[in-house]
């Protein structure tokens, strides 16, 4: 939702151009390479954004609302991780519980081009390069690994590395890094099953449409502990690249919030708020065996 700019007329003089410009950094959207940085306190001025509701902060998730991530399908209970998270952002911003609204948006729907009906989304999403052309977001609030469910009675559940995979039918949610792995890291003889939601792709466990099903490892924890627990946690994949996979929050591409946001989600990590947070709701999301 980036606000307008408007240019000094060419008569003005050097100062008047100057103050201008003074102005319009405090509210002209950011640059994508300057979204991350420290936002001046007069451009957050706490519980005074620019948002799409005045005096009101709207945040966005899919629905259902999956497990560590929020509790009972109800982000708005403030329980589970990201509910969690997106309070404390929430309260970092100047506003109260009762001044957050929450949105259900699709998961792919909140990072395709297009304006957003959101402030900022919370769903997972994980940052990357191609996103970005789309939409932005704010710096990483969890650092993220994948990872596979197998049946316990399964031949993939054997699996000990990402060459034994090659021969398994594998599914994961669609527009998701699950899948992405699948793709470019496992590499498949088969092409994966892409499924609209990971209920779906835990039925097709559950049916043996699949033989395993990548998720993001928290989320696996979950899946195994309390929904298919006839399965098991094969194994996560390793970072390759690193730097790591992070979740980011969602924002319109050039919003006048990023830079704000990004300073919440910052000034959250560094006073231990983050890790507080992902202690209380993702302690169970122990270390899984690491696929190479």
């Amino acid at each position: 939702m980036p606000l307008a700019q408007r240019a000094p007329r060419r008569a003005a003089s050097a100062a008047t151009v100057a103050l201008f410009a003074v102005v319009a950094v405090g509210c002209a959207p950011q640059p994508e390479d300057d979204a991350a940085a420290s936002p001046s306190a007069n451009a957050c001025e706490q519980g005074e954004l620019a948002t799409k509701t005045s005096g009101k902060l709207t945040i966005a998730t899919d629905e259902p609302a999956y497990e560590p991530w929020f509790k009972d399908d109800k982000p708005a209970n403030g329980e589970g991780f990201e509910s969690a998270v997106a309070y404390a952002v929430a309260k970092r911003l100047g506003y109260a519980e009762g001044d957050v609204l929450w949105q259900s948006v699709p998961f792919n729907k909140a990072f395709a081009p297009g304006e957003k009906t959101f402030d900022f989304d919370i769903n997972q999403v994980s940052i990357s390069d191609e996103r970005k052309k789309a939409v932005d977001f704010s710096s990483g609030y969890y650092d993220v690994r994948q990872a596979v469910i197998a049946l316990k009675d399964s031949e993939a559940a054997k699996a000990t590395s990402v060459a034994d995979l090659k021969d398994v039918k594998l599914g994961a949610q669609v527009g998701t890094t699950s899948l992405d792995y699948i793709n470019d890291v496992v590499k498949p003889a088969e092409a994966p099953a892409a499924y609209a939601k990971n209920d779906q792709a835990k039925s097709a466990l559950k049916n043996g449409q699949v033989d395993a099903i990548v998720v993001d490892l928290p989320t696996a924890f979950y899946i195994t502990a309390a929904e298919v627990t006839d399965a098991k946690i094969v194994g996560q994949f390793e970072n390759g690249t690193g730097t790591p996979e992070q979740f980011g929050l969602v924002l319109d591409k050039g919003s006048a919030l990023t830079s704000c946001v990004t300073g919440a989600v910052d000034a959250l990590r560094e006073d231990g708020t983050l890790a507080a947070i992902e202690k209380q709701w993702l302690s169970d999301a122990v270390d899984a065996p690491v696929l190479k």
